[in-house]
């Protein structure tokens, strides 16, 4: 699922200058395909950095910064009250936003769309 997820990713912003991760925690297979892949720089946040290549970043006070020049916002698993503040910065910096929730969460956003690539579902929007 992971490897299906991150296709969708490298065959839809092949030509992203930025990529955003949002809560990378410990959980890098995404992110090292996409590095593996694309040329684009692609940027963890965490609010706990788990190793020196993740930025420190509260997704709930964000650097706005971070993500400015960003072409896609996305977050695996966050905790649904996080959900909210994502939507928010992908809006101010004009970025799109995917979201893979756990299969027991779901996204409140009537501009959030339903995914399925393959064996990966998700939720995608864009606010460019």
């Amino acid at each position: 699922m992971w490897k299906d997820f991150a296709q969708y990713i490298i065959n839809n912003y092949s030509n992203a200058e930025k990529i955003v991760e949002v809560g990378a925690g410990k959980f890098h297979k995404v992110a090292s395909i996409l590095e593996e892949n694309l040329s684009s720089s692609i940027v963890m946040t965490d609010i706990k950095p788990s190793h020196g290549k993740i930025i420190k970043d509260n997704i709930c006070n964000p650097d706005l910064k971070i993500y400015g020049g960003s072409s896609l916002i996305y977050s695996i698993r966050p905790q649904p009250e996080l959900m909210p503040h994502l939507i928010v910065v992908a809006e101010k910096t004009g970025a799109d936003l995917i979201i893979k929730p756990f299969s027991t969460d779901s996204v409140n956003s009537s501009k959030m769309k339903l995914i399925n690539y393959k064996r990966a579902t998700f939720y995608k929007a864009s606010y460019k």
